[in-house]
């Protein structure tokens, strides 16, 4: 007779970590929507400009760079947090709305004119939009008998 044994808790990592990394493709999806659309179908530039420096063009290779490693750095607090703490999932949901809604302040700060801060802002927020939840996600933590 032969036993099957099913690894639930490997299972349940690798569901986990196949959902959060599709969660960081769509965060970084999202902002490139966004500046698909501000830049060559509105015909918006993007430039962003901190104190007396120069103005900088924000192009589709930035908005790529900044949405994944913002992405990669929450999911690495995420991963910190849910080791060292049994709330480490509502601790990291926590940070992450307040840092999202700190983020949304450098549009309007550096952003130099009314379409770069707009569409710079939705970018901040279609990243945290699909972000937070997702990256929240992960094994139940209720015991199934």
């Amino acid at each position: 007779m032969a036993t099957t044994t099913i690894n639930h808790a490997a299972s349940a990592t690798d569901h986990t970590v196949r959902n959060r990394a599709l969660g960081v493709v769509g965060a970084v999806l999202g902002a490139v929507v966004v500046w698909t659309i501000a830049v060559p179908l509105l015909g918006a530039h993007l430039f962003i400009r901190f104190g007396a420096g120069a103005a900088q063009g924000i192009g589709l290779d930035y908005v790529i760079g900044m949405s994944l490693g913002a992405s990669l750095a929450g999911w690495a607090l995420l991963a910190v947090l849910e080791r060292r703490s049994a709330h480490g999932r509502t601790i990291w949901t926590r940070i992450a709305v307040v840092v999202a809604l700190a983020s949304l302040s450098l549009p309007f700060i550096a952003g130099t004119t009314t379409s770069t801060k707009a569409a710079l802002a939705l970018m901040h927020v279609a990243v945290a939009i699909v972000l937070i939840p997702t990256l929240r996600r992960g094994p139940s933590t209720r015991r199934l008998s």
